[in-house]
């Protein structure tokens, strides 16, 4: 009991140690360990976007009438939950590049699989950050100008849009983008979560 303090830990452990929460590290750590274990963390983190894309997607195949109850006992947000599976869907394991993160895929992720596998390949040879990535990838598209449209007009009781506008303020996010948020949802559910994130 000696060798433990309250917390579990061991007191004399020359480690990093990580517990449900939080970590552990020795007083006299040196920067080689410290800078490894940060490396190690980051590695966990990039790891379990990858793992829980996998798990929706496994999940919303096999388990499609209680998907919603998983999600709700995994305790994240169904939006990250559905950017990590629509990425996750978009890259076979056979795909995905050890080298590069998880935000680097997902930069490219709404690209057909030949220019995803180029500027993946671009971005692993020339060490790119995910920033460098995106730039490079919005300089290989050239703007498509969508003419406008009269928009349509939709008949709603009296009282929905201040229902909205309060889920709206009550998640701090412009009533707009809730409006779209929840209607790229909507149509997820429908479609089978073939339309990219919003947030893409």
């Amino acid at each position: 009991m000696s060798d433990y303090p309250a917390n579990g830990l061991p007191a004399a452990s020359d480690r990093v140690l990580m517990t449900g929460t939080g970590l552990w590290i020795p007083k006299e750590l040196g920067f080689d360990e410290w800078e490894r274990a940060g490396r190690q963390l980051a590695g966990i983190v990039d790891s379990s976007s990858w793992w829980l894309g996998d798990w929706l997607v496994y999940g919303k195949k096999h388990y499609a009438d209680r998907y919603r109850i998983a999600i709700r006992s995994a305790g994240l947000r169904y939006q990250t939950l559905r950017n990590y599976a629509w990425v996750a869907r978009r890259f076979d394991l056979s795909r995905r590049r050890a080298a590069l993160t998880f935000q680097h895929h997902a930069e490219v992720a709404s690209r057909p699989p030949h220019e995803q596998d180029q500027l993946l390949d671009q971005a692993e040879q020339e060490n790119w950050t995910t920033k460098q990535l995106r730039e490079a990838t919005r300089g290989a598209v050239e703007p498509v100008v969508i003419p406008t449209v009269p928009s349509a007009r939709i008949e709603l009781p009296n009282n929905r849009v201040g229902v909205w506008r309060r889920a709206a303020d009550e998640a701090r996010v412009d009533f707009e983008k809730w409006v779209m948020t929840m209607l790229d949802w909507a149509a997820a559910e429908v479609l089978g979560d073939e339309t990219p994130p919003s947030s893409q």
